[in-house]
């Protein structure tokens, strides 16, 4: 079992930016996909970023939809099993509940899917006002 908190989310303007945190506790923290996803009232929710967690590259690399490309960064701290996603230039489309999300173990060879992860924190809200 992996337990993940995010923190980070706040209000802020249009054009600003927020840094989420998400921490994993209880399971080994390497050789997973690790992700962020989003959900919108009424929307599906939607993979936002991902990374395969650990000192060595793989998953096929980070991965970010397009509607954040440029303008969100995923990275990672393998020594503190710790995720960020930086979000720069938000815009109020991107208001959101965001969840830090994790896969079970797996080979670092294969890209992560967005129908993998299986652990999911509770969530952090990101408003974005215009």
């Amino acid at each position: 079992q992996v337990q993940l908190v995010e923190s980070g989310g706040g209000s802020v303007q249009a054009g600003g930016s927020l840094r989420l945190s998400c921490a994993a506790s209880g399971s080994p923290y390497s050789s997973r996909c690790m992700g962020w996803f989003r959900q919108a009232p009424g929307k599906e929710r939607e993979r936002v970023a991902s990374i395969y967690s650990g000192i060595y590259p793989g998953g096929g690399g980070p991965y970010y939809a397009d509607s954040v490309k440029g303008r969100f960064t995923i990275s990672q701290d393998a020594a503190k099993n710790m995720v960020y996603l930086q979000m720069n230039s938000l815009k109020p489309e991107d208001t959101a509940m965001y969840y830090c999300a994790a896969s079970e173990r797996r080979d670092r060879w294969r890209s992560c899917t967005a129908n993998e992860f299986a652990y999911w924190g509770q969530g952090t809200q990101v408003t974005v006002s215009s």
